[in-house]
């Protein structure tokens, strides 16, 4: 399942949102074009947990550097169509100035969710995957019954229909706990998408009961 549109309309514009897609695009395209390998970019600017173990005042801004990285063209599309779907309805709840810092910090909490796993790991973890994934925690608390238009996919059928946010959301994340269990091995930080559903759970309410 694809989702292509959330029917809840904002009245804001969602500025913030767009800047967090258009940084994430550009520095992608940026990252694709320098002569460098994109290993070395992730070596560089990705989140290794040996490092940050190691010397954590040197490597504690690869936590935020890492979040704007993306392995291909799939990881960055995938990534920025939820935060476009979700991440505005989040800014219009939380205004500009509180949506960055729910985004910058649940997205903290997101890689040291990665980090616990496997401590002294060598691999960069890089994406906005674990940020995306605090936005879609706090979707599923404030707005669990807004329909979303889906594309779905069963065997030889494709068709678009309307489901919960509710329904697709609890699949997602089980999605994800699955293959966190399952696919020690597979490179992806999936601990960090299942802390950071779980962050934007519990983190949306207080956040959006701060005064302005």
């Amino acid at each position: 399942m694809i989702p292509l549109k959330d029917e809840n309309p904002t009245k804001n514009f969602p500025v913030v949102t767009i800047i967090f897609i258009a940084s994430n695009t550009f520095i992608f395209i940026y990252q694709t074009i320098l002569p460098t390998e994109s290993f070395a970019i992730f070596q560089n600017y990705g989140l290794i947990p040996v490092h940050l173990m190691d010397s954590p005042t040197n490597a504690y801004p690869t936590i935020y550097s890492s979040m704007f990285l993306h392995s291909g063209i799939g990881h960055l599309a995938g990534n920025m169509l939820y935060l476009w779907i979700f991440g505005n309805n989040i800014e219009a709840v939380l205004g500009k100035f509180k949506f960055v810092i729910f985004y910058m910090i649940c997205g903290t909490i997101t890689s040291m969710s990665h980090i616990f796993t496997d401590l002294y790991s060598e691999i960069p973890m890089v994406g906005a995957s674990g940020a995306i994934s605090v936005i879609l925690g706090g979707y599923l608390i404030l707005f669990p019954f807004t329909p979303v238009k889906t594309l779905f996919f069963l065997e030889l059928l494709i068709t678009i229909i309307r489901i919960p946010a509710i329904i697709l959301l609890i699949i997602w994340i089980l999605i994800q706990i699955f293959n966190g269990i399952v696919s020690d091995d597979s490179g992806i930080a999936w601990f960090a998408h299942i802390g950071g559903f779980i962050a934007g759970m519990l983190l949306i309410l207080p956040f959006h009961s701060m005064k302005h």
